[in-house]
This record gives C-alpha cells, sequence and structure tokens, in this order.
C-alpha cells in the first residue's frame, strides 16, 4: 500500500473515536498502513481507546461536546462530515456506518468508503431503535426525536452514500443492504480479523459452549442463555452490557458468567468450550471468527455476516429462527466429534488481516485516479 501512496496525498475518516469494536480495529489497520495520513473523526477519546496515541487524529468542534453525548448528536454529525472538505487529498478512505461517508471532496480525489453499514437508525433497524433507543429515562426524547427526524435523515443518508467513488460492503450480508437501501453496487472486502492470538490456543478438556461480546438487544445472547438453560447445558458468557442483569435473571445453574474478562479468562473460555454460539443478526461479526481461529465450530443464526463464514458440518451449524425452540433443536443434536478443527481454522485464515490490506491493495490499483 504504501508504494500506491508514495506520492499520494492519503486521509482516513470515521464516524467516532470514542471505544473499541470492529469499525475502530479497521481503521488500525488503516493506520498501520498509512501511518503518514491523518485521521478525521467527529470525536476522539484517547482515554477509551489508546491505539492511536501517534497519530495525527483532527476532530472539530463536536469535540467539544460530551462523548457520552454520541448517540443524541447525528443530525449535528451529518452537517459536520458534510462541511469537512478534502479535496486536498488524493485518496480518502472512510470506514463507516454512520455519517462520515457525506464528506466533500474534488474531482481529482478518489473515495473508497468501507461500509459497515447502511446507518442503522435510520433502515435496518429503524423499528429496534424505536422500540430500545438505549437513552434509558430519555427513551420518550429519542423516540420522538427520532420519528421526527428519520424522514429528512434517511434522503440526507442516501444522499451521502452516493457521494464515494466506490462502496466496499463488510459481508454479503451488508452487500444487499447497500444494494437495497442505497440503490448502489459494491465490492466486498472482508474485514480484518487478528486470528494470531486464538490459533496458538492449546487444547483443553472440551464441555459445553461460550459466548461473547456486549449484552445488548440485538445481539440476543438471551436466545442462547434460554437455550442452555432449558436443555440444561453448560454455558459461558463473556461480557457485559445493559442487558447483563437481565440475563442474569434468567439464567439457570448451568450458566457461567464472566465480567471484564482478561485476555486469559476469554482464552480458556474458548479453549475449553466445544462450540461458540452467534444468534444475533450481525452485520459481519469479529467474535465467532476469533472462534473458528482456535478451532471450534460455531452455532449461529442463519442471516447476516454469519453466511460468509459458516458451513453447515464443516465450521459450524444455523439455527433458521431466533427463538428457544429453533436454537435448542441445533444444540440437542450437535456432536462436536464431527467438526475438524485444523479445517475450522483454515477456513479463518480468509479473514486474515493480511488478505485485508492485499483486497484493499487491489482494490485502490484498480480505482485510484
Amino acid at each position: 500500500m504504501q508504494q500506491i501512496a508514495k506520492n499520494k496525498k492519503v486521509a482516513i475518516v470515521c464516524d467516532w473515536l470514542t471505544g473499541i469494536g470492529g469499525a475502530e480495529r479497521v481503521v488500525l489497520e488503516l493506520h498501520k498502513m498509512f501511518p503518514e495520513a491523518p485521521i478525521y473523526t467527529s470525536q476522539y477519546d484517547p482515554e477509551k481507546i489508546d491505539w492511536f496515541k501517534n497519530a495525527d487524529i483532527r476532530v472539530g468542534w463536536l469535540q467539544k461536546i460530551p462523548k457520552r453525548l454520541k448517540k443524541f448528536i447525528p443530525v449535528f454529525r451529518a452537517w459536520y462530515f458534510s462541511r469537512l472538505d478534502l479535496s486536498e487529498y488524493d485518496i480518502i478512505i472512510s470506514n463507516t456506518g454512520a455519517e462520515a461517508k457525506g464528506v466533500k471532496f474534488g474531482p481529482s480525489t478518489t473515495h473508497l468508503c468501507i461500509c459497515n453499514a447502511p446507518t442503522h437508525y435510520y433502515w435496518s433497524r429503524y423499528e429496534q431503535y424505536l422500540k430500545e433507543p438505549g437513552f434509558g429515562k430519555f427513551n420518550w426524547l429519542a423516540r420522538l426525536g427520532l420519528k421526527m427526524l428519520v424522514s429528512p435523515m434517511r434522503k440526507w443518508d442516501f444522499r451521502a452514500a452516493q457521494r464515494p467513488t466506490e462502496l466496499i460492503a463488510i459481508s454479503s450480508h451488508i452487500q444487499k443492504e447497500i444494494k437495497k437501501y442505497y440503490k448502489r453496487d459494491s465490492a466486498m472486502i472482508f474485514p480484518p480479523v487478528k486470528l494470531e492470538r486464538f490459533n496458538k490456543l492449546s487444547s483443553k478438556t472440551k464441555n459445553g459452549f461460550v459466548i461473547t461480546g456486549r449484552q445488548t438487544p440485538y445481539k440476543r445472547v438471551d436466545l442462547a442463555v434460554a437455550a442452555c438453560t432449558k436443555l440444561n447445558l453448560p454455558l459461558t458468557v463473556v461480557g457485559d452490557g445493559p442487558e447483563h442483569q437481565e440475563l442474569i435473571n434468567m439464567s439457570g445453574t448451568s450458566i457461567k458468567f464472566i465480567t471484564n474478562a482478561t485476555d486469559k479468562q476469554v482464552n480458556d473460555a474458548i479453549s475449553s468450550s466445544e462450540a461458540f454460539i452467534f444468534p444475533g443478526l450481525d452485520d459481519f461479526g469479529i467474535s465467532p471468527v476469533e472462534a473458528m481461529a482456535a478451532g471450534l465450530p460455531v452455532i449461529a443464526y442463519r442471516g447476516g455476516g454469519a453466511l460468509d463464514y459458516v458451513v453447515p458440518g464443516k465450521t459450524g451449524e444455523f439455527f433458521d429462527n431466533q427463538n428457544t425452540d429453533s436454537l435448542c433443536r441445533v444444540l440437542e443434536d450437535f456432536e462436536p466429534q464431527k467438526y475438524s478443527s485444523d479445517d475450522i481454522k483454515r477456513e479463518s485464515k480468509r479473514f486474515s488481516v493480511e488478505n485485508f490490506q492485499k483486497s484493499l491493495i487491489d482494490k485502490v490499483n484498480q480505482v485510484v485516479k
């Protein structure tokens, strides 16, 4: 990538850098590929994400707004990014699932947009956000604001999605979502997953299942807890989130919870389990691919990013409906001995950092002006 950009001015753009997640991991890899490129974003919190200490992070007036109010300001972000003029750059690479795709640029600039998803709160998860806005006692205000603003903001978001030179989807699911909501074709490049840590896990006595991640409604951790409680199967739940106490309340004696887990605890939970449960509809899903890197089959809901890496009978199994009974049927029939750990590990390598870098290099070579 450095050879491509040798005589080119490159800028990286993202929605925000206020915590650690899949999108931030992509930005980190982009920064490693282009260490001299400035990173433009709406808000940056170096105390919450310390990966960019040596990076040139550029923020504007939105930085003055408390980071905890991030959910309240999508209209302000749209205004900010749509007026952020990056015409001085030859190449813009944005990584966004919200407003950052709307930056301004000139006719000599190539803008590649890695689209994590069409903006959830305007499109595919609009009804879910109305039901569970996630604003606590201010949910009523969030619902009112979303209802009032969704129509004009959908129009803005659609127009913003037409600006990039090319859109890049992170999964075949998102490729279809881009076509559905933005009416554009897109390339597909899987996000980078650091596999080495999990490739090296030593085998342990395996018993039961594991699920990791933030415990929010759309992740559907409740299905895994309910199914394993009903069948009295061992399940280790690693993570925390707004649903944590509710999950504890509904769990049976076969469920174990680990919060504030260290890397060692995560490693131990994965290496001692028979399979990883992934019951949500996710845009891609980093955690199940990490589990595959350790040789674990994945039991996933048949939808979203899991369609790109779960191969029934080889890397895992699907359940067809997001309800307890559907998951229970698969868990009851699950036979861990029929899966090859080595085959699963090999399949996970399709999602390596190296493959991400190569695919992005090829795409830039193809479209850069």
